[in-house]
């Protein structure tokens, strides 16, 4: 197979000064990208920061001949943001890739959590992932082309205890990416999202060392490299860690018409509650809502007949 290469390409990695996103920037970089290494350089749940750890990556990414300029702007602060994109465009001239993976952690059991747990968490994940995409949206829309990949995690997909807030957000950056990859489509813009498990700052101490020397942060880096590549897909999850990788999808049962009127009670769907949450025949969720909802009228005319 012919070597990926960004050779030309721009690209902003969130959260660059360590763990997954260094490896996504050293990678681009060594693949002939331009990076910027973003990286607030606070501690794990957010407080504090400090440049060093971006100035760090862009140091080991000059030392191999490539070209980076770090950032040490807050995702989640609008005029923060708004001057890295800046500052990338004075440098560079163009954005072509982000990979939003910026994230901290404010673990608590439900009872507990407060609602600063909640907002620092969906501030930095969430909106931390929608503000550096949008600030570059109508570049990329210009350009008519852009590369975007958001990470989510199982905990979002698959549910976590004591994380009830972190799931929300890795939940929420996959409803934004479903949007966001029909609205690119006409302009060459595809979003991804990854869903990593890796040993980062943000595992240790949740996993033995044996586990945790399996699933290094650089196992997961070549399945990212390809959600950003030139003819890289769109709209799909992709799950990476300790080498291994699969696609995620969100699926809905094939269900069952019920009735309407005075036929539509609730026990009438108990009635046929097997039968909608029969998972023989689970297919993908639809592209659209549109399409989700023509085909709840596809069921009904295919009911009426029989």
């Amino acid at each position: 197979m012919s070597e990926i290469r960004f050779d030309g390409r721009v690209a902003i990695v969130t959260g660059a000064g360590g763990g997954l996103g260094r490896c996504h920037a050293l990678e681009l970089a060594r693949r002939g990208a331009k990076v910027v290494i973003n990286d607030l350089g606070g501690s794990m749940d957010g407080t504090g920061g400090n440049s060093a750890a971006a100035e760090a990556v862009v140091k080991e990414i000059e030392a191999m001949g490539g070209e980076a300029i770090a950032n040490g702007s807050s995702v989640s602060d609008v005029a923060g943001v708004k001057k890295m994109i800046d500052d990338t465009m004075a440098k560079w001239g163009r954005i072509d890739i982000i990979i939003a993976n910026a994230g901290i952690l404010r673990d608590r059991s439900f009872s507990k959590m407060t609602v600063e747990d909640i907002d620092l968490v969906l501030a930095v994940h969430l909106r931390g992932s929608f503000l550096p995409v949008h600030a570059a949206w109508d570049i990329m829309k210009a350009q008519n082309y852009g590369r975007i990949v958001v990470t989510t995690s199982s905990t979002g997909l698959y549910g976590n205890f004591g994380q009830a807030n972190y799931g929300a957000a890795k939940l929420g950056v996959v409803g934004m990416m479903n949007s966001l990859k029909i609205e690119g489509a006409k302009n060459d813009i595809r979003i991804n999202t990854v869903c990593p498990i890796a040993a980062t700052r943000m595992t240790e101490g949740l996993m033995s060392e044996a586990a945790l020397a399996s699933l290094k942060p650089e196992f997961v880096t070549p399945g990212v490299i390809n959600l950003v590549k030139e003819d890289a897909p769109t709209g799909m999850i992709l799950s990476a860690g300790a080498g291994a990788f699969s696609m995620a999808r969100i699926v809905e049962t094939a269900g069952a018409f019920v009735g309407q009127g005075e036929a539509l009670t609730a026990e009438a769907v108990a009635a046929k509650w097997a039968e909608i949450t029969d998972t023989s025949k689970t297919q993908p969720a639809f592209k659209a809502g549109a399409e989700h909802g023509a085909n709840i009228f596809a069921r009904v005319a295919e009911a009426a007949k029989g």
